[in-house]
């Protein structure tokens, strides 16, 4: 490959919001993500010398993965705060164009999906919102995970099949 033509500004940065994202949805923690994100930036630029081209969200998105386990790990251990607790409720955003009852639709929408989400397993977790919500292909969430790509199928399949099951079971429709 050849190197990247470009600063780490011009080719790491842009892909910073995917970064929280993946971040956000591991951890499930607003905040820790953010540091998550930070501490994988950090990183990206210490190591952003050995960066040799090529898919440049792929190769971040895989260091806040790393970050992100290392973190919880961590906090496993007592290091920080559990992600476990409640305090953090679903992620709220209110669109004020829309009237009161529709507003309300939408982030209770928003927190039943944040809470099927957080009710998968993180290798369940990370596929998904890798390949769904990032819109990254299946080589890229495998090169990500570091699993095969049939082990990526299978933990979306595993994942879809979760959801669907949880919909079920909660929505009388």
């Amino acid at each position: 490959m050849d190197p990247p033509a470009g600063t780490f500004e011009q080719i790491v940065l842009p892909h910073l919001d995917a970064a929280y994202n993946l971040a956000r949805w591991l951890v499930r923690d607003p905040s820790l993500a953010e540091d998550v994100v930070q501490d994988a930036a950090v990183r990206a630029l210490n190591y952003f010398s050995s960066y040799k081209g090529g898919d440049a969200r792929s190769w971040l998105l895989r260091i806040v993965r790393n970050t992100a386990y290392t973190t919880m790990a961590a906090c496993r251990q007592g290091v920080t705060a559990s992600l476990d607790d409640d305090e953090h409720p679903a992620l709220e955003i209110a669109d004020t164009a829309d009237d009161p009852e529709a507003a309300l639709g939408r982030v209770q929408s928003v927190a039943r999906l944040d809470e099927a989400l957080a009710a998968l397993p993180p290798e369940l977790r990370e596929c998904l919102v890798l390949h769904e919500l990032e819109e990254l292909s299946y080589k890229q969430v495998a090169h990500i995970t570091g699993v095969p790509i049939g082990t990526v199928m299978s933990r979306l399949w595993r994942a879809r099949r979760a959801l669907i099951g949880r919909r079920a079971e909660g929505d009388p429709r």
